[in-house]
């Protein structure tokens, strides 16, 4: 590993330097011999951004390995994008500082290294053309040509694929190819490690190529689009050396790679990214650890991998047997177990017994799962690989050890019950000869034990009393239990300290206030001080625990939370550009006079379009992707908070589940903000549902079209027969045809709107999308998921029925 990344390294220092030397638009045999010692002698494009030559395949020095690759000029990052190699077996070729490419008279492309006994050369790589052909060259799209387009380097494509190229056919089946050869793309649709398949293409349809503007086409299916989709950038799909598949993205200024998109999203279901032995535990959204589980260790020959402290007999009289909840081997699926090396057995048992007697009884077992379903799911392992951790696996592995083995356990949850009852051991005299001494002590004895039984029955109530919520009791018990990778619980002091006593208020809600602050880590962190929360603690730890699994790209993401006594915080990641409203409204009378930032830029309507569109994929993931529904309710302009690369980001979207159960379900409370909310909140025959997001989504989308309050232009508008907002704009883009009227004056000014066809296009696109949110009946509005096709222009837009008037009237 050491190795590559000084192999990287070298790579990133030495490709602009090539670019920079002798520049060559092609290559032919009157250039002469060309040598890997010849480091300033390149091949570049037309355009500039891309060259071809030789490059070191390793960190060695003089006398080391080269390879003839083609690159990206001016590329902060590893930019190499094909190699010669090959094919099928996409093994690199590399030659020494000796070897030399050249062509012959014959028109035949040849690479040569020196051979050793009686032979001179030793060929390497070689193509073949017509003598009158015979011209090695780069095209602009990245692709090598040779013999005047009879060869091209996009047919026989390494890791990377560039965008225009087209998914090539093989007999074996594999497209692409990680540079370390652990890692396949198979019939450009499926990624496997060796014979395991581990994730394949969305609707399991194939790849067929990338578009300029950052659209995954597929065969017979919804193309993938990446996040940053409709920007002019040069972009790659590559299959990592982890496994994984990411298109990048080429950030023009910094001249950085950015990953826009990925197929795998959890890391650890990728196989063979820990060694034999190791399980997989994620740390955060982008990143993993290998660990070793309780009675195993790594020793230094192993790679990654875990091997026995200590061996068993496997006659099962000296091995136990250690629970680990969450982990799980060999893919983990414990109803559809893939398993080509046959490392695993799927049993149905009797009960958990007689799972582990069948692997007790069997001398090659070294594990066996149970998941606690009700189906008596029982697997034994023969081997342990591909090992990872997740609540998702519903299953806990049960891992053979030898019985002295007193490793601690990091993957046990709550299993054993809380013992609040001491046992008491009475021991009585014995009686004395006289009765009446007898029937005295007698009577002392029963009435101490009566007095000693009703304060036991009194203490015990009170405890109970006091603490009724199960979680309380384990924290009193020092049980407290809080899973891997979820959420932080920080302590009152510890946030008022990163907040400065709560010093820096940056922004209030309806349910609380927000302050800034920095973690001892110098993460900046916003702190949501919650007032109006119902609910204990454990019920308050639940429902936090359920808004921290909802991880999307446009979703604010929660660190932590605090519930200390009345206590109710979260913790979020610092979004810095602030919310949406001071971009769309800043110029009016609702800008915030005491801020010091200035006068916020004006977004064009292509930054427009991008915010609606991540907007709308975030509410679609709330309505549903998630594993329970979850309502918005407040969805306006003040909730859209805007990254340094106005990136949208939505926030307050799980505050809704934080009320009491009682409310939650009557929904006996009108919640959002006037001029957002749905007809169905005020009418209250009318039930709540996903539609009332769908409602306030086409005001706001309507707000950031024209860059006016819709409440505010009511107030402007009061007289007119044109005082209810979406019917103006129905007006104006329907029946006016005037649809420059409804864009933001300032954006008309600013970029001298010529009404050319994509913008009238993209705007024409939201009006419609927004007039179908608000639509007056809640069955007549589309799903969120169909209003973010709407959006991308993937689904055909119907002409809208003109918006009923609807108004809240203030108290």
């Amino acid at each position: 590993m050491a190795m590559a990344a000084a192999s990287v390294l070298v790579l990133v220092v030495l490709l602009p330097a090539l670019a920079a030397g002798q520049q060559m638009e092609s290559f032919s045999a009157n250039d002469g011999a060309w040598r890997p010692s010849d480091s300033n002698r390149t091949l570049v494009s037309k355009k500039g951004d891309f060259a071809a030559g030789f490059v070191p395949s390793s960190s060695q020095g003089q006398g080391g390995k080269f390879r003839f690759a083609v690159w990206v000029v001016n590329s902060s990052d590893d930019s190499t994008v094909w190699y010669a190699h090959d094919p099928p077996s996409y093994a690199a070729v590399e030659g020494d500082e000796r070897s030399v490419l050249s062509i012959d008279a014959a028109g035949r492309l040849s690479w040569t290294g020196a051979g050793g006994g009686n032979s001179s050369t030793t060929p390497l790589w070689s193509l073949n053309s017509s003598a009158n052909a015979s011209v090695l060259s780069l095209n602009d799209s990245g692709s090598l040509l040779y013999g005047g387009g009879g060869w091209s380097s996009f047919a026989q494509p390494t890791d990377t694929l560039m965008a225009l190229q087209a998914m090539p056919g093989n007999g074996n089946g594999t497209t692409l190819t990680s540079r370390n050869g652990r890692f396949k793309l198979v019939n450009s649709m499926t990624l496997q490690h060796g014979e395991s398949m581990y994730a394949n293409m969305t609707g399991a349809a194939p790849l067929r190529n990338l578009t300029a503007d950052g659209t995954l086409q597929l065969n017979g299916a919804n193309p993938l689009i990446a996040s940053d989709k409709g920007a002019l950038r040069l972009r790659r799909l590559r299959l990592d050396d982890d496994g994984n598949l990411r298109l990048y993205s080429l950030q023009p200024r910094t001249r950085q790679w950015r990953v826009v998109w990925q197929l795998v999203q959890e890391l650890c279901t990728i196989r063979g990214v820990c060694g034999d032995g190791a399980i997989c535990v994620p740390q955060g959204a982008d990143s993993k650890t290998c660990v070793c589980p309780p009675g195993y260790h790594r020793p230094q020959a192993a790679e990654g991998g875990c091997v026995p402290k200590r061996s068993y007999s496997g006659k099962g009289d000296d091995d136990k047997f250690v629970r680990m909840d969450f982990v799980a081997f060999s893919g983990g699926a414990l109803t559809s177990v893939s398993d080509p090396g046959g490392y695993v057995t799927n049993l149905t048992p009797q009960n958990l017994g007689d799972c582990e007697t069948r692997c007790r009884r069997n001398s090659s077992c070294v594990a066996f799962g149970y998941k606690f379903g009700g189906d008596r799911a029982c697997l034994l392992y023969s081997r342990l690989v591909d090992g990872y951790w997740s609540p998702a696996t519903e299953a806990s592995t049960y891992l053979r050890v030898v019985a002295s083995d007193r490793d601690s356990n990091n993957f046990t949850g709550m299993t054993s019950m809380i013992d609040t009852v001491c046992p008491v051991r009475l021991a009585l005299p014995v009686p004395p000869k006289q009765g009446r001494t007898a029937i005295r002590n007698i009577a002392i004895i029963t009435a101490l034990f009566a007095v000693e039984l009703l304060a036991g029955v009194l203490s015990f109530w009170a405890f109970l009393r006091k603490y009724s919520q199960y979680r309380e009791m384990a924290r009193t018990l020092g049980l407290e239990y809080l899973p891997a990778g979820g959420p932080r619980r920080f302590s009152h002091a510890e946030l008022k300290a990163a907040t400065k006593d709560f010093s820096d208020l940056v922004g209030r809600g309806a349910y609380g206030k927000v302050y800034r602050g920095e973690l001892p880590d110098r993460r900046a962190v916003a702190v949501k001080q919650l007032h109006g929360v119902g609910g204990g603690e454990a019920e308050f730890w639940a429902e936090v625990t359920i808004i921290a699994r909802m991880h999307h790209l446009n979703l604010v993401r929660m660190w932590g939370f605090c519930a200390d006594k009345d206590q109710r915080m979260l913790v979020y990641e610092y979004v810095p550009n602030g919310s949406l409203d001071k971009y769309l409204f800043g110029g009016g009378e609702e800008a915030d006079s005491s801020s010091s930032r200035g006068k916020p830029p004006l977004l064009d309507l292509h930054t427009r379009y991008r915010i609606a569109l991540g907007v709308a994929r975030a509410i679609a993931y709330l309505h549903e992707e998630c594993l329970e529904w979850v309502l918005h309710c407040d969805i306006k302009p003040e909730n859209i908070l805007l990254e340094d690369d106005f990136c949208p980001k939505v926030s307050d979207f799980g505050l809704s589940k934080l009320t009491s159960k009682k409310e939650k379900v009557t929904m006996s409370r009108i919640r959002g903000t006037r001029g957002y909310m749905a007809p169905e909140w005020v009418i209250h025959r009318e039930p709540i549902t996903a539609k009332a997001d769908v409602y306030s989504f086409g005001m706001v989308l309507l707000e950031i079209v024209s860059g006016r309050r819709n409440y505010g232009f009511r107030q402007d508008s009061v007289g007119s027969e044109d005082w209810y907002f979406p019917k103006w704009a129905f007006e104006k883009v329907y029946v006016e045809r005037r649809i420059e009227d409804i864009i933001d004056p300032r954006i008309v000014q600013a970029e001298a709107y010529d009404d050319d066809a994509a913008s009238s296009a993209t705007v024409e696109r939201m009006v419609k999308t927004a007039m179908w949110c608000l639509q007056d009946r809640a069955d007549m509005r589309p799903s969120m998921g169909k209003v973010a096709k709407m959006l991308e222009g993937t689904v055909e837009i119907t002409d809208p029925v003109k918006p009923t008037i609807f108004c809240v009237q203030d108290d």
